[in-house]
C-alpha cells in the first residue's frame, strides 16, 4: 500500500479566497499523564516542498527531528504556545489545550495570519478565522508542520524533565500513561508535574 501524505488542497482553496498567509495548528500532549500541553502555529510559504512532511505520529524521532529543523530554516513564521499542568489543573485539558493554541498564535513575530486551519478544534470568537479540521495532521500540509514543531517541542520538555525525575523515565514514555510509568507513580508518589485531575493520577493521590 502507497504511503498517503498531506497536501495543499486546503490552503489552496484558502488562498482562492483571498487569504494571504495560511497557519497550521496543533497540539501535543493532551493524553499524558504529566507535563505541560504544547501547541504549535506554522505559516509556510505557498507551495514549498518538504519532503516526507506527514502526521509527526507517522514519523520517527530521527525523521521528526530532521523535518523539525527545515520547517524553522523555511517556514514564514512559527509559534508555540505551552500550558503547564498546573494550569491543565485549574481549568481541564480541552480549554487548556485551546490556551496553547491561542498563545501559539500570539507569539508569532514576523507575519500575522488571515485564516487557520486547526487540528480537531474551533477557537471559537477568536480574532482570526479558523476551521476545524479533523485529521487534519494527515491532511494539510501547514498543520502537519504544526503537528511536528508541537511534538519535538514537548518531547525535549519531557527529556529535560527525565534528567529532574530519571526514577520515572520520562524520557521513554513522555508522561502517557504506559506500564513502567504508572508502577514509577505507584513505588515514588506523584510529583509536581503529573496532572492530579487526571483519573489515573488521581488514584495514586486519593482525590
Amino acid at each position: 500500500m502507497n504511503k498517503t501524505y498531506p497536501t495543499w488542497e486546503l490552503e489552496l482553496n484558502c488562498w482562492g479566497k483571498g487569504c494571504g498567509f495560511i497557519a497550521g495548528i496543533d497540539e501535543a500532549g493532551r493524553g499524558p499523564l504529566a507535563g505541560p500541553v504544547v501547541a504549535s502555529a506554522v505559516i509556510l510559504p505557498r507551495n514549498i516542498r518538504i519532503e516526507d512532511i506527514n502526521d509527526s505520529k507517522k514519523l520517527t524521532p530521527k525523521k521528526r527531528d530532521k523535518i523539525f529543523d527545515i520547517i524553522h530554516k523555511e517556514a514564514v513564521d512559527i509559534g508555540v504556545g505551552i500550558v503547564s499542568e498546573k494550569v491543565i489543573d485549574e481549568i481541564n485539558i480541552l480549554q487548556a489545550t485551546i490556551l496553547a493554541m491561542k498563545e501559539a498564535v500570539s507569539t508569532f513575530k514576523c507575519q500575522s495570519p488571515d485564516f487557520l486551519l486547526i487540528d480537531g478544534l474551533n477557537l471559537k470568537e477568536f480574532y482570526v478565522p479558523n476551521r476545524k479540521v479533523i485529521h487534519g495532521d494527515s491532511i494539510s500540509v501547514s498543520i502537519a508542520a504544526a503537528s511536528i514543531i508541537a511534538k519535538v517541542t514537548r518531547d525535549r520538555i519531557m527529556d529535560e524533565l527525565d534528567r529532574i525525575y530519571p526514577e520515572y523515565f520520562f524520557k521513554e514514555h513522555k508522561g502517557y500513561g504506559t506500564r513502567k510509568h504508572c508502577e514509577a507513580i505507584a513505588k515514588y508518589g506523584v510529583t509536581e508535574i503529573h496532572r492530579k485531575t487526571f483519573c489515573r493520577v488521581k488514584e495514586f493521590v486519593g482525590i
